[in-house]
């Protein structure tokens, strides 16, 4: 089971020309809020001018900042460009309202992972944090329609691992079949909330037809199903994500060794 989340088997059709080989885990950087806040006790909030900044250091470097979805697609035909995955968890209004200009501006796109049964809401999970709005269903809708890749962030944004069977049938799937409905396409990819993954969830993720989902740390799972991410905040500045880039080429290394010593 391992072999097969980790995207050596089971993938979907533009993931087939990775069969066989060492994954290679793409550089994807994991962005929640985007606004000015005078409490932060999660550290999840980045200001409008530090993630401007951030993006103006990705374009001026070279890269070009892309949704999951459409960097999985271009690593399946080989291509060569200098691409990087951002994501956005939780669908926070502030995605439209701050960061979806600055990314349009570079022409960037984005993955947007959203709450399904939260839309409109506020993000309850966050005991200590201030209350931040939800993206609406009619945001939602328009950010979809006009090229943003929306993702399942589960049905009520509860923490998969360990959760019995039905319930987190439900999490998955009933939170893709309401996006779809919602934004009239497909949902293609999953975000665990909290980043937490073990190999049920990631068999149900897999089971209940998505392309990829995404994780946070370099696991053992770590692959089509559980894609680590890098975590930006709002201290990083340009010699931090300088390092964090190398790190995480490193940690994908060292799991990928860890790995093929396991398989022995």
């Amino acid at each position: 089971m391992v072999a097969e989340l980790s995207g050596l088997t089971h993938l979907p059709r533009q993931g087939r020309a990775e069969v066989g080989r060492r994954y290679g885990a793409p550089w994807i950087l994991m962005y929640h809020s985007v606004a000015d806040e005078d409490e932060d006790p999660y550290q999840l909030t980045v200001s409008p001018d530090r993630f401007a900044a951030q993006m103006r250091w990705l374009a001026a470097r070279g890269w070009r900042g892309v949704s999951v979805g459409e960097l999985l697609a271009a690593r399946a035909a080989g291509s060569r460009e200098r691409l990087v995955g951002l994501t956005f968890d939780d669908g926070y209004a502030d995605f439209a309202r701050h960061a979806v200009p600055v990314l349009a501006g570079y022409g960037f796109t984005a993955t947007a992972y959203v709450v399904a049964d939260r839309l409109g809401g506020e993000n309850g999970w966050d005991a200590e944090g201030p209350r931040k709005a939800l993206l609406t269903d009619r945001q939602v809708r328009e950010l979809s329609s006009t090229g943003w890749e929306i993702g399942s962030h589960g049905l009520t944004h509860l923490a998969l691992p360990g959760v019995p069977a039905e319930q987190l049938r439900a999490e998955v799937r009933e939170s893709r079949a309401i996006l779809e409905e919602l934004v009239g396409g497909r949902v293609a990819g999953f975000c665990y909330p909290y980043g937490a993954v073990d190999e049920p969830a990631a068999r149900a993720a897999a089971e209940a037809g998505y392309d990829y989902a995404v994780a946070i740390q370099h696991s053992r799972l770590a692959g089509r199903f559980a894609l680590p991410r890098c975590y930006v905040g709002d201290r990083d500045g340009a010699w931090r994500l300088r390092a964090k880039r190398g790190r995480h080429g490193l940690r994908d290394v060292v799991t990928e060794l860890r790995r093929r010593g396991s398989a022995r």
